[in-house]
C-alpha cells in the first residue's frame, strides 16, 4: 500500500498511547473516530509495524498513514456542467431525472470522477462526495466535497443553518405576498421562505412563479409545503395534481442558488443559475394576471 502522511514524535514531556497523541496529527483524520477506523483496517503502522490503540508513543518513532485499497467501483461517464472547481470542493449542476446517490450505478455520485480532477490535498476523499442531495425529479445546483476537512466544515454548515439554499418552482394558483409555512413533516419542525416573483395564465391555469427558502433540510420539504397550502408545484406526480394543460417538463423545481463561507479561503462563495428554459417557455408564453 502506499503512504499517505508521515509523522515523526518530536520530544514529548509525558507518556501517551497512541489513541490520544495521534488525534489529528494526520490532515486526513482529524477526529478520534476517524483515527479508530483507521486502526481497525491497520492502515497505520508504527516503525513500520501495524499500530494498535494501546501503543506508547516515544520520541523519534515514525507513525504512518497507509491509504487504502481504492475499490474497483466503475464510473459513470455522464457529462455533468461543472459550475465550480477547486482543490477542497466543486459545485455542479444536476440533471433532472438522476438520482444523487443510492444503490444505483447511473448516480450522480458515480458520475463525479467523470467530471472533477483530482485533488492534491493530503485529506483527498477517495471519490468527491455530495454533501447534501436533490430529489431524483429536482435539478439545480449541488455542492460537492473533495477533501475530508472540506467535507466536515461543509457538514457543520448545514447542520448550523449557514448554507442558505433556493429554489425556483412554478406552482398552481396565484401566490399574491410572501409566505412562511411552518407545517411540521413527520413531526418535526420545518419552515420555508416563499417569496412571489410572477402571477400568470397559461391556458387556463393559474400559475405563480415563486422563489422558495428552505429554513430546514426536511426530505421533499418544499413539495409538500407548497401542496399544503394549496398551490402544488407544477409537474408534482406524488403531491401535486395533473394538468391537462401542462404535460411535459417534469417537476417544475430547480436549486438555483447556494451561499456559503468556503471552509478553507473564508470567501463568501454566492452562485445563482439561471431560470431553467423550460420556466421561461411557460412564462414566455403565458398572460400575466
Amino acid at each position: 500500500m502506499k503512504i499517505k502522511e508521515t509523522h515523526i514524535v518530536p520530544a514529548i514531556t509525558e507518556k501517551i498511547r497512541l489513541q490520544e497523541y495521534a488525534v489529528s496529527i494526520f490532515a486526513s483524520l482529524p477526529t478520534k473516530s476517524s483515527l479508530k477506523k483507521v486502526l481497525k483496517k491497520e492502515l497505520i503502522f508504527l516503525d513500520g509495524q501495524p499500530a494498535k490503540t494501546s501503543d506508547w508513543i516515544k520520541e523519534g518513532q515514525k507513525i504512518e498513514l497507509l491509504e487504502p485499497e481504492k475499490p474497483n467501483k466503475k464510473v459513470f461517464t455522464l457529462k455533468l456542467e461543472v459550475i465550480f472547481e477547486d482543490e477542497y470542493l466543486a459545485l455542479i449542476h444536476k440533471p433532472a431525472g438522476i438520482p444523487t446517490s443510492g444503490n444505483y450505478f447511473k448516480t450522480i455520485t458515480n458520475a463525479l470522477p467523470f467530471n472533477l480532477k483530482p485533488s492534491n490535498q493530503k485529506d483527498a476523499l477517495p471519490a468527491p462526495l455530495p454533501v447534501h442531495r436533490l430529489d431524483n425529479p429536482t435539478s439545480g445546483i449541488l455542492l460537492i466535497a473533495k477533501s475530508k476537512a472540506a467535507q466536515v466544515v461543509l457538514n457543520r454548515l448545514f447542520e448550523e443553518k449557514k448554507i442558505i439554499k433556493s429554489y425556483h418552482a412554478l406552482v398552481f394558483g396565484n401566490i399574491s405576498d410572501t409566505l412562511l409555512l411552518k407545517n411540521p413533516i413527520e413531526e418535526k419542525n420545518a419552515e420555508t421562505q416563499i417569496e412571489v416573483i410572477d402571477n400568470f395564465q397559461f391556458k387556463n391555469e393559474k400559475l405563480s412563479l415563486v422563489k422558495a427558502f428552505p429554513k430546514t433540510g426536511r426530505t421533499h420539504q418544499i413539495r409538500i409545503h407548497l401542496a399544503e397550502n394549496g398551490n402544488p408545484i407544477v409537474g408534482d406526480k406524488l403531491y401535486g395534481k395533473t394538468s391537462e394543460n401542462i404535460k411535459k417538463g417534469g417537476l417544475f423545481l430547480a436549486a438555483t442558488g447556494l451561499e456559503f463561507i468556503h471552509p478553507e479561503t473564508k470567501e463568501i462563495m454566492n452562485f445563482e443559475l439561471e431560470l431553467p428554459k423550460k420556466f421561461r417557455e411557460i412564462k414566455n408564453s403565458a398572460k400575466d394576471t
